[in-house]
């Protein structure tokens, strides 16, 4: 009775954790021969499943040939042209893509979520959004953090020009330079710079301040997408690497330590630094076409895409890699 009782309680358990009860699904059977896939990627915290998934790719019939990309614009201009098959790039460059005519383009699945903060330069008051106003704060035009803190000034009803918005080209460490430097007041950046610059000490998370919570955007961190002639003739191959991608997702999420490793071999950093980043990052999905269409609608009514694709999304959204990855 005991052990009955004991299966019982495990069963429910089950029901109620959707976190396990959406595990990923048993190793699919090897493709012969191989099939290689171009899949483009960033140096960012969030993507940290990539450094496991590669071992499990082999296993399955895949060569991956793992591109680098400083920005997720790069990956997302390289997976348009046709040069990758696979790539992460920002929530928002789906409905980018469309706006600029390209239907190449396929959502699969989103990576994560975190809280995000203005990050301050020490000595700086930014109590509120108010202290905002007359700052000179480092942005990147176009990126996924961006368009998170621009839906939430825009909400909150701090005008845009009410600040200095300083651009920044390239990968984070510039953005980290120039607020210790003193050329601005604060940064909109992304892990792992975020911690460095409070690690190092010029910098500190603007608590007051989070832009991870907008109604247009919300929390997540980036996406992973496929070329349309990728989903169409190596479809085998992508829900493969779909499912790796999960089940690393899976790893690291469970195991914290395990998480903060694979951050600093993805991207280089110091691991006390990425021990430290990988706290506020919630391995996952957080992102689905709702989310989209809103964040679609919302920056076509801001002017930053000139077309509404709100209604175009779900056409170019396939949640069948992952639920086939899942068995749901």
């Amino acid at each position: 009775m005991m052990r009955s009782f004991a299966a019982l309680c495990l069963t429910a358990a089950l029901a109620l954790a959707p976190g396990l009860a959406r595990a990923v699904q048993p190793e699919p059977a090897p493709l012969s021969p191989p099939v290689k896939l171009t899949v483009g990627y960033v140096k960012v915290g969030h993507l940290a499943p990539l450094s496991l998934v590669t071992e499990d790719a082999k296993k399955l019939g895949l060569e991956l040939d793992m591109v680098e990309f400083s920005r997720y614009a790069d990956a997302r201009t390289a997976l348009l042209a046709g040069s990758l098959d696979v790539a992460a790039v920002a929530p928002a460059d789906l409905a980018i893509s469309l706006a600029q005519g390209s239907t190449n383009m396929v959502g699969i699945m989103g990576v994560g979520g975190s809280k995000k903060y203005v990050i301050g330069r020490k000595g700086v008051k930014l109590d509120s959004w108010e202290d905002l106003k007359s700052k000179k704060v480092a942005i990147g035009p176009g990126s996924a953090v961006w368009f998170q803190f621009a839906a939430t000034v825009t909400e909150k009803g701090i005008p845009y020009n009410s600040f200095t918005p300083v651009n920044i080209q390239g990968g984070g460490a510039n953005y980290v330079q120039a607020l210790q430097r003193g050329d601005v007041d604060a940064m909109i950046s992304w892990e792992p710079f975020e911690s460095l610059s409070v690690m190092e000490g010029h910098g500190f998370f603007a608590k007051n301040l989070e832009y991870s919570e907008s109604k247009a955007v919300g929390a997540e961190l980036g996406m992973i997408a496929a070329s349309r002639k990728a989903v169409d003739t190596k479809r085998d191959a992508v829900e493969r690497f779909v499912w790796a991608y999960i089940k690393a997702q899976e790893t690291l999420a469970a195991d914290p330590a395990k998480f903060a490793d694979a951050y600093a071999k993805l991207t280089g950093i110091d691991p006390k630094i990425a021990a430290d980043a990988a706290k506020v990052i919630t391995l996952g999905a957080v992102v689905s076409p709702e989310q989209l269409e809103r964040q679609a609608k919302a920056f076509h009514e801001l002017g930053v895409i000139q077309k509404d694709m709100s209604g175009e999304i779900r056409k170019y959204w396939d949640a069948s890699f992952v639920q086939k990855a899942k068995g749901q």
